[in-house]
């Protein structure tokens, strides 16, 4: 075979693998969403703002500077904030959210399948698990300060361990990483695993845990 079309096969393959493992990274320094146009045209994110137009009000947000109303059955909040909230986020591959969590409050089990979740604790204690693929528990009690990874896709929840309000941050891995809730009737139809939950929950609570019990194992 001729040296030079061989020497100019390679060189073919290795850009071509180049191309397909480098990064698809941004071609400007920011993307903020463009929240004042009408959706034409559905792409994998936004519209981006015309570059002359962003200001720094763009990347700052107080959406999740207040609490959630907790005054539900679940005694919880949850408040996700994503590009479409929260203009600089666009095209960064980032979410962030804020749990609330009341005397006794839970957030039941639920997934984001585009992204994982690194869960912050910024007040009270917290019980905070996840479920793998083998319906394997893993949870661990979280104090103020504490950080709980929750892998992408898979079942997780949390729940307030301590005697006062709990209050959690996150950071997720996609601009969208969407919510897949999983019902109450469906959850508890596992009832070994419940058990093993509320139990877990009442050996750190203590017998004061009895009226939690009644609630979310009936």
């Amino acid at each position: 075979m001729n040296p030079t079309l061989v020497l100019f096969i390679i060189i073919l393959c290795s850009t071509s693998i180049s191309i397909c493992l480098a990064d698809n990274d941004n071609l400007q320094d920011a993307c903020p969403t463009n929240t004042t146009v009408t959706r034409m045209v559905f792409i994998n994110g936004f519209p981006c703002k015309n570059p002359s137009s962003i200001s720094s009000a763009d990347f700052t947000t107080s959406n999740l500077k207040d609490a959630g109303d907790t005054d539900n059955f679940l005694h919880s909040s949850v408040n996700i904030v994503t590009a479409a909230d929260f203009p600089g986020l666009n095209t960064l591959g980032l979410s962030i959210a804020r749990t609330d969590l009341d005397l006794d409050g839970m957030v039941m089990p639920h997934s984001h399948p585009r992204a994982s979740e690194l869960f912050f604790v910024r007040k009270g204690i917290v019980l905070a698990g996840f479920i793998d693929t083998n319906n394997n528990l893993f949870e661990s009690l979280i104090n103020e300060g504490d950080v709980f990874l929750f892998p992408r896709g898979l079942l997780h929840f949390c729940m307030n361990a301590g005697y006062e309000p709990a209050i959690a941050f996150s950071v997720m891995n996609s601009q969208n990483p969407g919510v897949v809730s999983i019902g109450g009737a469906v959850f508890e139809t596992d009832k070994l695993l419940i058990d093993k939950i509320v139990r877990r929950l009442i050996s750190v609570r203590g017998t004061n845990m009895a009226n939690f019990s009644k609630i979310h194992i009936q």
